[in-house]
């Protein structure tokens, strides 16, 4: 039977908290502790962050989300969903101000499976067990409201559980699925955490075939550049493909903040595309590809009889 509990008591966690004796005292003190052989341990980010060190002003946000991007996914405005320095793509570079004083904001670990390995090593020294470790944050998704809590880090456990080539009850042979358990453990342990309750780590009881001595992390969750068919979002797309087709790359950064007139009139500046050409080019990043009511453009580029 599996089972998930939230033990209270980790406290104020600040730079230099001993987590892994905080966890472990924590979870003796619970009614359904304590921590026992094969559990998995999952733990917010932010306990993880605020140990670390990892606190700044607010007045540093928007440096800092530049700073933690490696570059900018998609951008509406002042909202950036950006693909972290670790592969993570995540709104804001996972800069938070949740759970800190007002003047505060929290960066994400700097390596989270790092974090993951040293808290492990922690924790089997200090209670002598077999145990798993998980980092977790929360993030939304392409398609689906909503946030859920996804694991950023990771160590003792196994991450993926591959079952391609196995068969299902009508003898099918499955192709394609491999599931994310780590991701689904994070989310499971939050909906005993919550997000009001100040209880930033919860145990995962039941699942010891997912604790591994294997070098597996988090990292193994994030997909190639060259098999992820959404690294762009639509009209960042278009820019990083025109800023390519006319030789201009390494400016898609400066661009992709600005409006998409401005980004047009920036980008044509630096070309000497003839003015058919330039208008085609002009029209093709004005489109709203939100709206798919709209999708035409008019060119003589375009015509079929050409």
């Amino acid at each position: 039977m599996i089972s998930i509990f939230a033990p209270d008591g980790i406290g104020e966690v600040v730079a230099g908290t001993d987590l892994a004796t905080a966890i472990c005292t924590a979870a003796e003190a619970d009614p359904h502790g304590p921590l026992c052989d094969g559990d998995i341990v999952v733990v917010t980010s932010k306990i993880i962050s605020k140990a670390e060190g990892r606190i700044q002003p607010t007045s540093r946000r928007a440096e800092l989300i530049t700073s933690e991007s490696r570059r900018t996914v998609a951008r509406r405005g002042e909202t950036r969903i950006v693909r972290t320095h670790g592969g993570l793509t995540i709104a804001a570079a996972g800069v938070d101000a949740s759970n800190v004083s007002a003047e505060s904001i929290l960066l994400l670990p700097r390596d989270p499976d790092a974090s993951a390995v040293a808290l492990r090593e922690q924790l089997v020294a200090t209670s002598g067990l077999r145990l798993g470790v998980i980092i977790s944050d929360t993030a939304g998704r392409p398609w689906r409201m909503g946030q859920t809590d996804h694991a950023i880090g990771a160590s003792g456990v196994q991450v993926l559980q591959d079952y391609v080539g196995a068969r299902d009850t009508y003898g099918n042979e499955l192709q394609v699925t491999v599931m994310a358990v780590a991701d689904e453990l994070a989310a499971a342990a939050d909906l005993a955490k919550g997000k009001l309750r100040g209880r930033p780590v919860a145990v995962v009881r039941g699942l010891s075939e997912l604790v591994t001595h294997n070098n597996s992390s988090a990292g193994e969750l994030i997909r190639a550049p060259a098999k992820d068919m959404f690294g762009f979002g639509s009209q960042e797309a278009v820019l990083a493909a025109a800023l390519v087709a006319t030789g201009q790359p390494d400016r898609y950064e400066e661009l992709v903040a600005l409006e998409r007139r401005e980004q047009a009139s920036r980008l044509l500046a630096q070309t000497r595309l003839g003015e058919e050409a330039e208008n085609l080019l002009r029209a093709i990043m004005s489109v709203d590809l939100t709206n798919t009511q709209e999708l035409e453009i008019d060119s003589p580029l375009l015509e079929t009889d050409r």
